[in-house]
Formats: structure tokens, C-alpha cells, sequence
């Protein structure tokens, strides 16, 4: 098999287009090309008035030997990489050791998935309750202004990364193509073939569901077995190993190997953890607002005159300021065709996020606008790893109030945030936030250096993107769980520091970002989980 980088098509070419350049290319005969499979297609956004789609294809050719000679000093033609996953072993009939996997969001599907395969057969402990049932209960707040504390935007099966643009990229390095077992694990539970070769994956919310009750019965079906509304209050531990979970109903769950794979707002769980001393340390995170705009302006700032071109779908962006105050301001978890949700877990605070469907085909693009915040902003240290979640509840808090206490999120009109006024009434832009907005000064929602450094990268912003800085544009505040505030520290065993037999893995520990660096992130950890139990075999 060879890879062929780099070839270019133009948008609207027809499919046996692909063939044929291929051939004309490598200046080969069609019936030597044996066959082939395109691995990404993308297009450069940069060039708008010459967008073409680029090709990197995986190729089979009568002699490959004679045609890497003849191109030996092409660097767009070499050998393909192996991409196939290899289990790092199997179980033994008859092992009676079980780990245990808490949390169920994309690193714990992964890492339980992954045991399940090599017959370990895990149990899985999810505080929140099945995706469909969890559905539900996300829609009470949304819809009726009820939250449920232990099902919501981030607690159920599935994670947080059900309820959002469902993005399938990551830049972490990959060598060994986990990545590609991801995205070859989600097209076996029904996501679109596309996702294995367009440049920015995406699956959206709806498809998620069904996505994720598959993946739960193919664990189930190799033995595994998952529990919900199992909420974790802390572990057994003996002689600095783990010996077992301790449960909220009381129930305590022997077991030698746990994978903990808490999503970002499991709070709770951090300070018990935190009291029993398993180590953790804080951590960098961002704090900010989600922007709206009409999807129709970013498509003709993003696509010029290939604005709405089906193939192209809802376009995207991805901005960075370095303000004059030290602080970098940057777009984050952008949603093309999506909306702002209320993705609070606690009560009577208010935190948004975005969501996308599959289809991205609703009004408004949404991005979160945060600036970095740093743990001497938040007096975090060694001996307060936790003072990140006090800092965030804060915001919240205040959000709420903001918001006229009602889970309403206080929100602002671009303008006015630039003009230091209050909004009184909304412009062009129709905010798509439920359970709906409340208009006011967001210029207390942050720290003043926050505020300070958004207020000079709007405009840098509108000048990279016309009419970002629109007067009418919507902020919505506050999006403070762009990341865990704290990290779970672990070795390169992936242990934690101070508890053998505890696995800290995923977005919660501070080791992912995102849907597909925790899928890789919980692969990792469960090979290393099947290394060590077959080891003391």
C-alpha cells in the first residue's frame, strides 16, 4: 500500500475525477491501479476564490517497488503507515480479576471497550443514568428550568462530549494511529463512513445517542458489565495500593485496578479523592463567554463565493489574540450551525457550553471566547490542588445572579460590551440559549483582566473575520468548563503518583481534550490496565 499526498480537485468533480488523477499523477496506466481508499480530503479556507478539496489517498498498484523508484525524490508518494490496532494481549480463561472503570464518557467507553475486547471483562461505574434517560432530564433544564444534579450536560453515559459539536479531531500526537480506532470503533456503532477521512470529523448530538447504546452492548456482549447512577464517594486503599471503590449507597466494590475516568466536573469526587491523598496539582484552564453569530456572515467570511456550497457544509474558524495584558484570548469549541445549552451541574449556578447536530444547519455559529487563567490567578498550589473549582463556582454563581436567578444566562450585545453599557434590548442576533437570556453588564463576569483582554480582541478578531466585532453579535456567559482545573498526576505507567492500581485517564485528570484525545487517552490506559493484570497473572 502507498499513500499519495496532496492532490488537488476542484469542489464539484465528478467521483471518477479521483481515479483518473490519481493515474495522470503518477503518469500510470489504469489498469495498474489495483484500487484505493481516500484517507482525508480538505481544503484550505485561506484561498476562497481558488478553494479546491486536497486529497492524501492510500493506494494499491501492479509493482509499488518500481513506482517509489521512479518518484524515490517525490516527498507526496512513500510507503502507507500501518494503521491496524493490535490488542497488547488477551485474558486468560478464568481470571478473576475485574477492573473497574469509572465513568462513562468517551475515555471510559474507550478503556472499557478496550478490556472488554482483550476479555477482562470491566465493570463500569456512571453516576449519571443511560443517554436516553439522561436526554430527558438535559431537556427539564432546558426546557422547564429544572436541573438535576446527577443527570445532566455532564453527568450520564456518554459524557459531556454528547452534548456538543461531537468534533473528532485532536492535534495530540499519534504515532501509534489510536486515532484511527476511535473513528473505526464509532463507524462500527453507526457514525458516517466520512468521519475516517474528512479533515474535521464531526457527528453532532443525535447520532451520538444511538452511537454510544451501541458501544454499550458490544462491552456487554464481551462480558462487561455497566452500572448507572453508581456515583463513586472514594476508594479502598491498603499499603499506598488500591483494594476497591467505595459507592454512595454504601456498597464497596473489591478490585485491584480502577480506570478513573471522572469527567471535568466531578467535583465531588475531587475532593474526596483529594482528602484520602491521592495527588493532584492544578492546572491551567480558561474562562470566558460563548459569541453568536449569524452562520451566514461566518460562511461568507470563511468561504467567500463558495458560501452554502453543500460540500462544504457550515464553515468554521479558529482565532487567537495575545493581548496587550499578557493574556491569550482564542476561540474555543466552535459550533457551526449549533446553539449555546446550559450545561450546569450544580444548582443555582448557570455555565454554557455549544452543541452542534450533525446536520449544522441552525441559524447561529457559537463559540466559547475564554482567556487563560493561570493557578497563581487562583491561588491553586500543591496543598490547595482545588482552588481551580472554588474559582469556577464563583463565576457561576455570579453568572446566576447575573442571570436574574432563574438558570437564565446573563448575556450582552457585542457593542455594548466594547462600549462598557449595559444591553437593554437585542439587535439582529436572536440568542439561541435555553432557558433563555436575561440582558445585562457582563463587565463583572470575570476577573478585570479577562474583560480587559476580550475587550481588545474582539476588534483583532473583526479584523481577521469581517463583522466578528458586529455590534449585534451575542455574548453569553460564562463558559468556565473549558478544561479541568486540576491534573491527577500519573506516571509513565500511568499510575496515580500515590495509589498503585489507580489509573487518573481522560479530560477529567487533566489528560484529554476533547472527544478524541480521551477515546485515545482511555486505550492507552487500558492497555496498560491488561499489561500490569497479566503480568501478576
Amino acid at each position: 500500500m502507498l499513500r499519495l499526498t496532496e492532490l488537488r480537485l476542484p469542489l464539484e468533480h465528478p467521483p471518477e475525477a479521483l481515479p483518473a488523477a490519481i493515474c495522470q499523477r503518477l503518469a500510470l496506466p489504469p489498469a495498474e491501479l489495483l484500487g484505493f481508499t481516500v484517507f482525508k480530503r480538505s481544503h484550505d479556507a485561506r484561498k476562497t476564490a481558488r478553494l479546491t478539496f486536497i486529497y492524501t489517498v492510500d493506494l494499491q498498484v501492479k509493482n509499488e517497488a518500481a513506482l517509489l523508484r521512479k518518484f524515490s525524490g517525490d516527498r507526496h508518494l512513500a510507503p502507507a503507515p500501518d494503521t491496524a490496532y493490535r490488542s497488547v494481549g488477551q485474558a486468560p480463561a478464568g481470571l478473576a480479576e475485574r477492573p473497574v472503570v469509572v465513568g462513562f464518557g468517551p475515555c471510559g467507553i474507550f478503556a472499557a471497550l478496550i478490556l472488554a475486547q482483550s476479555g477482562f471483562r470491566p465493570i463500569v461505574l456512571e453516576r449519571g443514568k443511560a443517554v436516553r434517560e439522561r436526554t430527558q432530564d438535559t431537556w427539564g433544564l432546558w426546557r422547564r428550568k429544572v436541573l438535576d444534579p446527577e443527570s445532566n450536560v455532564q453527568f450520564g453515559e456518554g459524557g459531556a462530549g454528547t452534548f456538543s459539536d461531537g468534533k473528532l479531531y485532536s492535534q495530540i500526537k499519534d504515532p501509534r494511529h489510536l486515532g484511527r480506532k476511535v473513528l473505526s470503533e464509532f463507524v462500527k456503532a453507526g457514525a458516517p463512513e466520512e468521519i475516517l477521512y474528512v479533515a474535521k470529523p464531526h457527528i453532532g448530538t443525535f447520532r451520538l445517542v444511538g452511537m454510544v447504546e451501541r458501544m454499550r452492548a458490544e462491552i456487554i456482549a464481551l462480558g462487561g458489565e455497566i452500572r448507572f447512577q453508581q456515583r463513586v464517594t472514594g476508594l479502598e486503599i491498603e499499603a499506598g495500593r488500591v483494594r476497591g471503590v467505595r459507592l454512595a449507597n454504601g456498597e464497596s466494590l473489591a478490585t485491584g485496578h480502577v480506570v478513573l475516568a471522572l469527567g471535568h466536573s466531578a467535583r465531588d469526587t475531587f475532593a474526596a479523592l483529594h482528602a484520602q491523598g491521592v495527588f493532584m496539582e492544578p492546572k491551567p484552564f480558561s474562562v470566558g463567554f460563548r459569541i453568536e453569530h449569524p452562520q451566514s456572515l461566518i460562511d461568507r467570511a470563511r468561504l467567500g463565493p463558495h458560501a452554502g456550497n453543500p460540500l462544504l457544509g457550515a464553515a468554521d474558524y479558529k482565532l487567537v489574540h495575545h493581548a496587550s495584558n499578557g493574556r491569550a484570548v482564542y476561540s474555543f469549541c466552535m459550533c457551526p450551525g449549533g446553539t449555546v445549552v446550559a450545561a450546569t451541574s450544580e444548582e443555582n449556578r448557570v455555565v454554557t457550553n455549544g452543541m452542534s447536530q450533525y446536520s449544522r444547519n441552525e441559524r447561529n455559529a457559537n463559540a466559547g471566547i475564554v482567556v487563560n487563567v493561570d493557578p497563581a490567578d487562583y491561588g491553586g498550589s500543591a496543598e490547595n490542588p482545588l482552588a481551580g473549582i472554588a474559582f469556577q463556582r464563583a463565576l457561576e454563581s455570579h453568572a446566576f445572579v447575573l442571570g436574574g436567578g432563574t438558570y437564565e444566562a446573563p448575556a450582552q450585545l457585542v457593542g455594548d460590551f466594547l462600549a462598557g453599557r449595559p444591553s437593554t434590548r437585542l439587535g439582529s442576533v436572536e440568542p439561541s440559549y435555553r432557558p433563555g437570556v436575561h440582558l445585562t453588564d457582563l463587565s463583572t463576569a470575570l476577573p478585570p483582566y479577562a474583560i480587559a483582554a476580550m475587550r481588545e480582541a474582539l476588534p483583532a478578531f473583526g479584523r481577521q473575520i469581517r463583522g466578528f466585532d458586529m455590534p449585534d453579535a451575542v455574548l453569553t456567559g460564562v463558559e468556565t468548563r473549558t478544561s479541568s482545573p486540576l491534573r491527577i498526576t500519573r506516571g509513565e505507567d500511568f499510575q496515580s503518583l500515590s495509589v498503585r492500581g489507580l489509573y487518573p485517564a481522560g479530560e477529567g485528570a487533566g489528560y484529554a481534550g476533547g472527544i478524541l484525545s480521551a477515546g485515545v487517552d482511555g486505550i492507552r490506559v487500558a492497555e496498560a490496565v491488561a499489561l500490569d493484570i497479566l503480568q501478576q497473572d
